[in-house]
């Protein structure tokens, strides 16, 4: 009998219970954006509750930490982990400069929550039909690489990690004897990605609104310079992004035009990359609750239209 690719098993029938959306061959590309990505876990949220299920979703950065909480199926999980109004437990700043001598403390995320604080059902990570890939950045290349894990916890968190270490804030993830920065700086919406994995029409959820997108200044240009000057091919990847950036979202608006793509993006003014507010990570949140709640009906035309053909 020949072998079935792992992509192609995953390639099945979904069809919903609550309302019959069938999403056969539709991919899930998820954006990132630091806390930005509380818009998207927004969304998922909702989706979650109307039982809507993508056989595939590739996820990066911040999209990366949704991409656990929706294949698992855990309404409310990264919501929960972005929004920390208890001081100790918090993941970011100064204090944690000093406590983890990184500015965003990445195993808290990644290790203490799912473990501890917010347990996350790795069973049912595993076992949710869902074919996941997490970006990463290889720091020796500069290229992007999609990874996934379907049994090993620790390296499933050790992916989401890579994929959401933001570079100067956070210290290069090692993982198969390889180092590892954020995937957004080399595949920041890897729609691309999901195409070539054979979905040719994908649900891409933002974070960004409008036309804005990643720049870069000559100081910044400076620093990266410095601090990552072992690691030239890493450099002219992070140097690239904002052009990278502009053709991936014209790509965007192109297949959301020619209808191979349904695109969801926040309209509200958008928070900082490391927004500190819980209030306004919540308002974030339910903007993208309601997002999706409105855009219902236009996205069960659309995966219908799909399955049809």
């Amino acid at each position: 009998m020949a072998t079935i690719s792992r992509i192609e098993k995953r390639k099945e029938e979904f069809i919903l219970k609550k309302d019959e959306i069938k999403t056969e061959g539709v991919g899930l590309v998820l954006e990132g954006g630091a806390l930005r990505g509380i818009f998207t876990a927004g969304v998922l949220d909702y989706f979650m509750e109307k039982g809507l299920k993508f056989p595939y979703a590739v996820g990066v950065s911040a999209g990366a930490c949704n991409l656990l909480g929706y294949a698992a199926q855990q309404i409310g999980y990264t919501k929960n982990c972005m929004i920390q109004r208890d001081a100790k437990n918090q993941y970011f700043g100064v204090k944690q400069l000093i406590y983890a001598k990184t500015i965003i403390n990445l195993d808290r995320i990644f290790f203490e929550y799912p473990y501890n604080q917010l347990p996350f059902d790795f069973k049912a990570f595993f076992h949710s039909g869902i074919q996941t890939e997490f970006v990463v950045t290889n720091s020796a290349t500069g290229n992007a690489e999609y990874l996934y894990e379907n049994r090993d916890a620790h390296r499933l968190s050790t992916l989401g990690k890579a994929s959401a270490s933001v570079p100067l804030f956070s210290k290069m993830v090692e993982l198969d004897e390889k180092k590892y920065l954020d995937g957004g700086l080399a595949d920041s919406i890897p729609v691309e990605r999901a195409m070539k994995q054979g979905f040719l029409k994908n649900v891409i959820i933002l974070t960004r609104n409008g036309g804005s997108g990643p720049t870069m200044n000559p100081y910044q240009r400076k620093l990266y310079q410095t601090v990552y000057k072992d690691f030239p091919q890493l450099i002219q990847t992070i140097l690239n992004r904002p052009a990278m950036y502009k053709n991936q979202r014209a790509l965007v608006d192109r297949l959301e035009k020619e209808r191979k793509a349904f695109v969801i993006r926040p309209s509200f003014p958008e928070i900082k990359r490391f927004e500190t507010d819980p209030d306004a990570l919540e308002a974030y949140y339910q903007h993208g609750l309601q997002t999706a709640k409105s855009c219902w009906e236009e996205l069960r035309t659309y995966l219908a239209l799909n399955h049809e053909g």
